[in-house]
């Protein structure tokens, strides 16, 4: 198979008759398209307050057996969290020892469309790795504004509304409950979102995580991935006018 491996992360493997079930009260996106055959949901674990704490895609194959994919730096926390809530649900998780590797262009044998956007081609999941990253991912990202796992996407601390989970059908209203989903509803129906992910200009250097200011030095917000002379930022929307800073850059909307 070709493609590229896609660093750091980890599959576990979901078997038993109540794994669909399971993850349905648990997620924002909804899982029962996994029910008819192979395919591939893009979803979030919230906390019961509705702040972000991981996503991942679930991944159902040909044997019907399903796969989590997930950030390595998140697998631990997020496996306690799932087993407390298994109770005595019929699910069985267990590690795998699966790579996953992604490309654009042609999708082999066994692949799956990227489900956040179309610019992240495809996903697969295979016992050996594949090629070295050559292709600019942050480039992509940036360009179509989607968070990654830890770096826009912050456990205890993200709103998955203000990062763009419903553009990316990473979140499903009409599903019923989970957890958090109280929250996350009443963002989208009650209130106006004050902040979101934007894309910036960026002039100058600013690590990842830089605090931005405005002109009276007021904090407005945070820059994340750059490249190419742009870059992701978390900002509130009141505040993001004129020229911006974040370290010794100058920040515009771009």
């Amino acid at each position: 198979m070709i493609g590229e491996t896609a660093p750091d992360r980890t599959v576990w493997r979901l078997t038993g008759k109540d794994a669909i079930s399971f993850l349905q009260g648990l997620v924002s996106n909804d899982m029962r398209p996994l029910e008819a055959g192979p395919g591939i949901v893009w979803a979030a674990l919230l906390s019961p307050q509705g702040k972000y704490l991981a996503d991942f895609f679930v991944v159902r194959q040909q044997s019907g057996d399903l796969l989590i994919d997930i950030a390595s730096r998140l697998a631990e926390d997020t496996l306690r969290r799932l087993t407390m809530y298994k109770l005595r649900a019929d699910v069985q998780i267990s590690p795998t020892a699966l790579h996953v590797l992604r490309g654009l262009g042609e999708p082999p044998e066994g692949a799956l469309p990227d489900p956040r956007h179309p610019a992240l081609g495809w996903r697969a999941w295979s016992d050996r790795p594949g090629a070295d990253p050559v292709i600019d991912w942050d480039r992509i990202r940036v360009d179509n504004l989607i968070p990654e796992s830890g770096v826009e996407l912050v456990p205890e601390e993200s709103y998955i509304l203000e990062l763009g989970f419903e553009r990316l059908h990473g979140v499903d209203f009409r599903k019923g409950c989970y957890v958090g989903q109280e929250v996350t509803a009443r963002m989208k129906h009650k209130t106006e979102l004050r902040k979101g992910l934007v894309r910036v200009a960026v002039d100058g250097a600013a690590p990842v995580g830089a605090e931005i200011t405005d002109s009276d030095g007021k904090p407005v917000g945070t820059l994340f991935t750059q490249s190419g002379g742009t870059g992701l930022a978390h900002l509130r929307y009141d505040r993001a006018t004129g020229i911006l800073r974040a370290g010794q850059a100058r920040i515009q909307l771009a």
